[in-house]
């Protein structure tokens, strides 16, 4: 995914957001998770 971002500890920040994270299988899945362990967040 391109950012276009320089400093790498706001382009990490960038990546963590829930919208991200559905995009990939592997993020759905952590979300699912999140979702069981805190209800829905």
């Amino acid at each position: 995914m391109k950012v276009k971002i320089r400093n790498s500890k706001a382009k990490k920040k960038k990546k963590t957001g829930f919208l991200t994270r559905q995009k990939t299988a592997g993020g759905r899945k952590i979300n699912k998770r999140q979702r069981r362990r805190h209800g829905s967040f």
